[in-house]
C-alpha cells in the first residue's frame, strides 16, 4: 500500500509539472532570444514616421547596408540634411507662422524637445550654429539587434541578394520604437537559407551557404 501511495503521488506530480510545461511552452524562449526587444533610445525616433509616412529609404539613413558588413548608425549630419530646416512637427511650426501672421509679428522658430536633443549632441545654439558654451557629444544610441560574438553576419550579402530590410527587421515603417522582430537564431537563419536556396529571392535565383563556416569561423 504504502508502494502504491507514492507511485500515485509521483504520477501526480508528473502530470501538473507536464500541464504547466505545455502552457507555458508559447511563450519560452532559448537562452539569448531578445525577440521583442524594444529598449528606451536618447532620442525618440520614430520608424513609422520616417519609413512609413515619408517613405524615406532604409538605406538613406543605414548607407553602410550595401557597402560594409554593418548596416551603421546615421551620423547626427545626416539627420541634419533634413533637421536643418525641420526643427519641428510641421503642422506645429505652420501654427505658429499663421498666428505670427495674424499678430503682424516675425514667426518664432519652434524646436520640439527631441530635436533639441539632436542640437546639443551637436553643440548648437538657438540660431542652429555652434554654441562656444556647449560641448559636442555622441549620442548613446542602445543597439537593438545583437548577435553572439561567434556568430559572422554580413549585411553586403544579403543586400547584394535582393532580401529586403523587412524580412530580417520586420515592417520597421509600421513602429513608433524600433524592436526586435525576429529571433535571429540559428535555426530561423538556417530555415531562411533553406528556403531561398529552393526558391530563390523575389524570383532571382540564389545559392546560400549551409555551411556552419559560414557564419561560424
Amino acid at each position: 500500500m504504502h508502494h502504491r501511495i507514492i507511485t500515485l503521488l509521483l504520477l501526480v506530480g508528473l502530470l501538473l509539472g507536464g500541464s504547466v510545461l505545455l502552457s507555458g511552452a508559447g511563450s519560452y524562449r532559448l537562452p539569448g532570444n531578445q525577440q521583442g526587444y524594444s529598449p528606451d533610445q536618447p532620442i525618440a525616433f520614430s520608424h513609422r514616421l520616417h519609413a512609413g509616412e515619408l517613405q524615406i529609404n532604409c538605406k538613406f539613413c543605414h548607407s553602410n547596408a550595401e557597402v560594409s558588413r554593418h548596416s551603421g548608425i546615421p551620423a547626427a549630419d545626416v539627420c541634419m540634411r533634413c533637421h536643418k530646416q525641420l526643427t519641428a512637427p510641421r503642422g506645429e511650426q505652420q501654427a505658429e507662422d499663421t498666428l505670427a501672421d495674424t499678430e503682424k509679428r516675425p514667426a518664432k522658430r519652434i524646436v520640439s524637445p527631441e530635436l533639441r536633443k539632436l542640437y546639443n549632441s551637436l553643440g548648437l545654439g538657438e540660431d542652429l550654429k555652434p554654441d562656444p558654451n556647449k560641448q559636442p557629444h555622441s549620442i548613446a544610441w542602445v543597439r537593438i539587434h545583437n548577435l553572439p560574438d561567434y556568430v559572422y553576419f554580413d549585411h553586403r550579402a544579403h543586400i547584394g541578394a535582393g532580401v529586403k530590410c523587412q524580412h530580417c527587421h520586420g515592417a520597421v515603417e509600421s513602429m513608433e520604437r524600433m524592436r526586435q522582430e525576429s529571433t535571429l537564431g540559428m535555426g530561423w537563419c538556417v530555415d531562411c537559407h533553406r528556403d531561398t536556396k529552393a526558391n530563390g529571392v523575389h524570383g532571382k535565383q540564389v545559392n546560400p551557404s549551409l555551411d556552419c563556416g559560414t557564419c561560424h569561423y
